[in-house]
Formats: C-alpha cells, structure tokens, sequence
C-alpha cells in the first residue's frame, strides 16, 4: 500500500465507519496520545523502566499503524499530500545532511 493508497484507505473508512473527521485540534491530540502510548512500550521493551504485567498486552507494530492512521487524518484534513511531502522531506534531508552525520563523531565513534 502506498502513502497515497492509505490516505484515500483513510478515508473511505471515515466515510463508511466514522461519520466524519474529528475536528484537527481533537486528532492533533489524538496524535499526540497515541506517540505517548508507543513510548510508553519503548521506554519499557528498550529504555531502562520495567514493565508491568499489564504491558505485555502492548502491541508495538499496532501502536505505530495507530500513529500513521491519525497522522493520515490529518493530513487529509489538512489537504496534504503525505507522497509529494514525504518526497520533499526526504530531499532536503538529502542535501541538508549530505555530510553531517559522517562527520559527527557521536555516530562514528564506536563505544
């Protein structure tokens, strides 16, 4: 599935399921709660704070799909075409970062 293919996904299920969009500012903190619950599994399967037995029940993979399927609302929303950004974003970091990261010694130093 494309970026594109996902969007019109997106929302054809609002159209069928979801009545309608909640408003950006709802899905921008939507966003917002859904990143705080797959840090919430990253800090436990990858930081240092220990998981409860109710953690185990998180699914990584299905808190990353709830992150883009609110990230794609509001992008249709917001009349962005996530393909033509990501591109674009991918492009600058491309010439903006040509050198950077090889030359910075946090990332080649091997400690």
């Amino acid at each position: 599935m494309t970026l594109s293919d996902a969007q019109k996904e997106v929302d054809s299920w609002i159209e069928k399921v979801g009545v309608r969009y909640f408003s950006e500012l709802t899905n921008t903190a939507l966003l917002m709660e859904e990143v705080g619950e797959l840090a919430r599994i990253m800090a436990r399967k990858y930081g240092d704070q220990s998981a409860k037995p109710t953690d185990n029940q998180s699914n990584m993979a299905d808190e990353m799909a709830d992150v883009l399927f609110v990230l794609i609302c509001l992008a249709n929303q917001t009349g962005v075409d996530l393909t033509k950004a990501f591109e674009q974003n991918l492009q600058k970091k491309y010439s903006r970062d040509a050198e950077r990261h090889k030359n910075n010694p946090k990332l080649t130093n091997k400690s």
